[in-house]
C-alpha cells in the first residue's frame, strides 16, 4: 500500500529521509488552517513541531489520517479528544529534547544569577559598569521544580551537582525515584515560600494555565527569581510584571510566552527579564532526535503497530518497555483468537491479571487496550486501534473490566481474557515465560501449550478412541499438514480438548465435516 505523509513544519532531513524510505512525503510548511484542511484528506500521516494547528477541523477533514506526530514534547496544538474519537494516534518524541530543554533551564538560571546578557550589552555599549551587574551564587540555594518529570529530573541531577537544594513538586510524582535523585517532595504550598529559584516544567493545562500569579506569588520569598521553558501561559505575565516593578521578584528568565512572538512592551521591556525565542529544544542534537523519532513512530502505526509514546491513549515508560511490550502482544494475539472461537454478540470482557502482571499497574491499560484490538479490529468495519479500542468497546455496550488475582496456574505470570456473548463464555490464559516466548497455557478449563500464532484447529470432543483418527483423517484429505497436537483432559472419558497446529488454512467444508464426527461437540478453526 503507498502510505502519503505531510509534514507541515521545519523537521530535521535525518526524519524525513527516514520516512522517505517508506512512503510519499511532501513537505509544505506555513500552511494556514484552511490550507491544511483542503489538502489533509490526502494523507495518511502528519509530522508536526508547534507552528501547525490541528484543530477539530483539520481532524474532521482528515479521511485517511491515522498518525500525528510532535516532534516535540507538548502537544498543546492537537486537539486529543477529536483525534481520539476518530481513532487517531498522536504521539510525541518527549525523550529527544529532554537535555536540550534541561541545558537551557540550566544556563537561563545561570545567566538570571550573574546577569550575563545585561551584563553582555553593557559592554557591547563601551561601558565598564561591574557594580550594576551583581549577581548571587547557586550554590546553597533553594531550587524549586514545578514539574518533576524527564526534563525536571535531568534538572535536578545537575542542580544538585552545583550543591543546590532541590525540592519538587507533582501530582503524580513517583516518590521513590525522587528519593533516589535526594529530592524532597512538596505541596505548591510548601514549595513557594522557601524556593529561591523557582523553574515550571508542566505542559499547559486547565490545571496550570496562570498557575503563577499574584496570589501564588505573594506566598513566595521576597526576591525569587523564576525561569520558564516549559509554556508560554503558566505564568501570568502580567502578574509576574507587577511582581517584578514592586521588587518582590528579582528577575525572571523566560523562553516561552503568552503570545510568541511577545509584544514589545510589558515582560520583555523590563531589564530585570531576559529571553529567548522559544529555544529550549533549539540544539542541532534535539533537532535530528525528534525527527527520528516521530518518523520511525510515523512508519510503524502505517504499518500496523504502535507508536512508542502515544499520548492519547495509555502508553509504556520508557524504562517500561522491554518488560510490558511481550504481554501486550500477547494479549493482542489472545484477543484475535477468541474472537475466532466464541459466537453470538459480545456482553462483556474481563482482562485478569494473575501473578506478577498484578505489579504493572497503571501499564495494566496499554495490555487491555491491545486485547480489545485483537478482538476487535477483525469484525469491525472500522479500524481499531490502541487509541479508539475501548471507545469501540464502549459504543457497542461491550463492558470491559480489569481485575488483579493471585491466581496464576503455577506460572509466575499469566494474563486471562474471558469473553462473555449471549451464546456462550469461553476464556483464554496467556504466558511470556521469557522474551520472545509467549505461550496460551489454558483454553476454558482445560491446560494446553500452545504457540500464539499461525493457523490452528480447535476442538472439544468426548475422550474417546478413534474420534481424533478421524479428524487427522478429514485434515489429511485436504492436503492440510498437521505440525503439531496436543490434547488436553481433566478425567479419562470425559470431555477433552485438542489443538492442531497446521500449516495452512483448513477449509470450510472441512470444517463442517469435523463437526459431524460422532463424539465431537465443537469445532473452530482461528488464523493467529
Amino acid at each position: 500500500m503507498n502510505y502519503k505523509v505531510l509534514v507541515s513544519d521545519p523537521l530535521a532531513e535525518e526524519g524525513i529521509e527516514i520516512l522517505r524510505g517508506f512512503c510519499e512525503v511532501d513537505v509544505r510548511t506555513g500552511l494556514s488552517e484552511e490550507q491544511l484542511i483542503k489538502i489533509i484528506g490526502e494523507y495518511d500521516g502528519l509530522l508536526v513541531r508547534s507552528g501547525t494547528q490541528v484543530t477539530e477541523s483539520v481532524i474532521e477533514a482528515a479521511e485517511k489520517l491515522r498518525f500525528v506526530g510532535r516532534a516535540g514534547a507538548g502537544v498543546d496544538n492537537i486537539n486529543l479528544d477529536a483525534a481520539t474519537k476518530k481513532g487517531i494516534i498522536v504521539a510525541n518524541a518527549p525523550a529527544g529534547n529532554t537535555l536540550a530543554a534541561c541545558e537551557h533551564t540550566l544556563a537561563m538560571m545561570a545567566s538570571l544569577a550573574r546577569n550575563i546578557p545585561q551584563a553582555t550589552a553593557s559592554v557591547k555599549k563601551g561601558e565598564w559598569k561591574r557594580s550594576a551587574f551583581m549577581g548571587v551564587e547557586l550554590n546553597d540555594k533553594v531550587l524549586g521544580i514545578v514539574g518533576f518529570g524527564r526534563i525536571g529530573q535531568e534538572l535536578a541531577k545537575r542542580a544538585s551537582a552545583l550543591e543546590m537544594k532541590v525540592v519538587a513538586y507533582d501530582p503524580y510524582i513517583n516518590r521513590e525515584r525522587a528519593k533516589e535523585l535526594g529530592v524532597e517532595v512538596m505541596t505548591l504550598d510548601e514549595l513557594f515560600p522557601v524556593a529561591d529559584f523557582i523553574t515550571v516544567h508542566t505542559p499547559l493545562i486547565k490545571e496550570t494555565k496562570h498557575l503563577i500569579n499574584t496570589t501564588t506569588i505573594a506566598t513566595m520569598k521576597d526576591g525569587v527569581r523564576i525561569i520558564n521553558c516549559a509554556r508560554g501561559g503558566i505564568i501570568n505575565e502580567a502578574d509576574l510584571c507587577d511582581a517584578i516593578a514592586q521588587g518582590k521578584v528579582a528577575g525572571a528568565a523566560l523562553d516561552v510566552y503568552e503570545e510568541e512572538p511577545p509584544k514589545a512592551s510589558g515582560i520583555i521591556s523590563l531589564d530585570q527579564v531576559i529571553c529567548t525565542p522559544h529555544l529550549g529544544a533549539s540544539t542541532v542534537e534535539a533537532q535530528l532526535n525528534v525527527a527520528v523519532s516521530v518518523a520511525k513512530q510515523c512508519i510503524e502505526v502505517l504499518k500496523g503497530g504502535s507508536a512508542k509514546f502515544v499520548v492519547n491513549a495509555p502508553m509504556i515508560p520508557p524504562d517500561q518497555v522491554e518488560r510490558i511490550e511481550p504481554y501486550a502482544n500477547l494479549a493482542q494475539k489472545m484477543g484475535k483468537l477468541l474472537i475466532q472461537l466464541v459466537e453470538g454478540r459480545i456482553e462483556s470482557v474481563e482482562v485478569e491479571y494473575g501473578g506478577k502482571t498484578a505489579e504493572f499497574g497503571q501499564n495494566t491499560k496499554y495490555i487491555t487496550r491491545l486485547a480489545l484490538k485483537g478482538m476487535l479490529d477483525p469484525i469491525l468495519q472500522t479500524p481499531v486501534n490502541i487509541v479508539n479500542a475501548e471507545l469501540a468497546a464502549k459504543e457497542r455496550g461491550i463492558r470491559v473490566s480489569e481485575t488483579i488475582t493471585e491466581e496464576s496456574f503455577g506460572f509466575t505470570n499469566v494474563i486471562t481474557i474471558r469473553v462473555k456473548t449471549d451464546k456462550m463464555e469461553e476464556s483464554v490464559s496467556g504466558n511470556v515465560s521469557s522474551p520472545g516466548k509467549p505461550r496460551i497455557v489454558k483454553i476454558g478449563e482445560y491446560m494446553t501449550d500452545m504457540t500464539p500464532t499461525g493457523h490452528v484447529v480447535i476442538s472439544r470432543h468426548h475422550d474417546v478412541p478413534g474420534v481424533i483418527g478421524k479428524f487427522a483423517t478429514i485434515i489429511g484429505h485436504k492436503n492440510v499438514n498437521i505440525a503439531g497436537m496436543q490434547v488436553g483432559r481433566n478425567r479419562p472419558g470425559d470431555e477433552a480438548i485438542m489443538v492442531l497446529n497446521v500449516d495452512s488454512e483448513v477449509p470450510q467444508d472441512a470444517m463442517d465435516e469435523i463437526v459431524q464426527i460422532d463424539g465431537v461437540f465443537t469445532a473452530k478453526y482461528a488464523k493467529i
